[in-house]
């Protein structure tokens, strides 16, 4: 089912708190048993003063309430996440359609490999495994799958 009310938009300084509360929602739910390198409150803070005001940060919120965010670094989708009670209405899809228009020529991600469902997705939106890790390049030290899009090359 499709959200026909949400809104993707970029990410102004006042949204840092809201962003920095749906990816701590979204990591609690999809790794519950992945160590976390931060506390909260660390989050909340690298949110508010690294990644929205230095970073292209997008939003999606539905009636005003952030249910969704993305962070695109160069050719990196650096950050994908949704609210879980968001999860499989289409707003995912429509934040990896916004940043394959604004890379157009690529991407890359990073996700955990005991992350399935994420694993699932980024497949069914083209993108395919080009790199595994045993996480020792990640902060939580957790092993790792490293996905490329390319255009024209990997569409279902």
């Amino acid at each position: 089912m499709e959200i026909n009310n949400c809104l993707v938009r970029r990410a102004a300084d006042c949204d840092a708190a809201a962003v920095a509360d749906v990816w701590l929602r979204s990591f609690a739910a999809a790794l519950p048993g992945v160590r976390r390198a931060h506390t909260d409150d660390q989050v909340r803070s690298w949110f508010r003063e690294v990644v929205v005001p230095g970073q292209e940060v997008w939003v999606a919120t539905v009636e005003g309430t952030a249910v969704g965010m993305m962070v695109l670094d160069g050719e990196e989708l650096d950050q994908l996440y949704l609210d879980p009670s968001w999860q499989g209405q289409g707003i995912g899809s429509r934040l990896v359609d916004l940043a394959k228009q604004r890379r157009p020529a690529g991407l890359t991600l990073w996700t955990c490999q005991v992350n399935e469902s994420a694993r699932r997705f980024y497949e069914r939106q083209g993108f395919v495994a080009a790199e595994r890790t045993d996480g020792h390049r990640n902060e939580e030290r957790e092993p790792d799958i490293r996905y490329a899009w390319r255009p024209g090359t990997q569409e279902p």
